[in-house]
């Protein structure tokens, strides 16, 4: 499928909420209006190390969409990226559009010298670890997470 990856712009708004609520529901997630709204301020903020690209259909806009964040670590001279959320609108899944996507921060690692990409998925995502293993065999890790229940 012929798309264009692009960095996003304060005009996809509208349609990165439908994508992101999208996201949500596929991981089970009931994030409120205020987290949206502070992801969003986040993602459009040139500051801020929260970052998003979309894939554009000529005819269909905005179908696809990947958030990262950019930081540093203990590990590396350069900072890496966390693809934390990729998500293709489901009628144009297994189009080649999830791959465009983090086709598109692979380059971008390279140009911008970052040390590398890496994202988490849910072992039952068979679909998505189908192309994620296309890439790298996952890491072996087991991610751990305590939430701060007064937060």
């Amino acid at each position: 499928m012929t798309v264009t990856i692009r960095r996003i712009e304060a005009r996809d708004e509208a349609r990165w909420r439908e994508l992101w609520d999208g996201y949500c529901r596929f991981y089970e997630r009931a994030l409120s209006e205020a987290i949206t709204r502070h992801t969003w301020a986040r993602i459009i903020d040139a500051a801020s190390p929260v970052h998003a690209i979309v894939a554009e259909h000529p005819t269909n806009g905005v179908i696809g969409m990947a958030n990262y964040v950019i930081h540093e670590n203990t590990w590396t001279l350069t900072p890496v990226c966390y693809l934390e959320d990729l998500f293709v609108d489901p009628a144009q899944r297994a189009t080649g559009v999830g791959r465009q996507l983090i086709d598109w921060l692979l380059a971008e690692m390279t140009e911008q010298r970052w040390s590398r990409l890496y994202w988490n998925t849910r072992e039952n995502n068979y679909r998505a670890r189908g192309l994620y293993d296309k890439y790298t065999p996952h890491s072996g890790f087991l991610r751990y997470v305590v939430n701060n229940t007064a937060a």
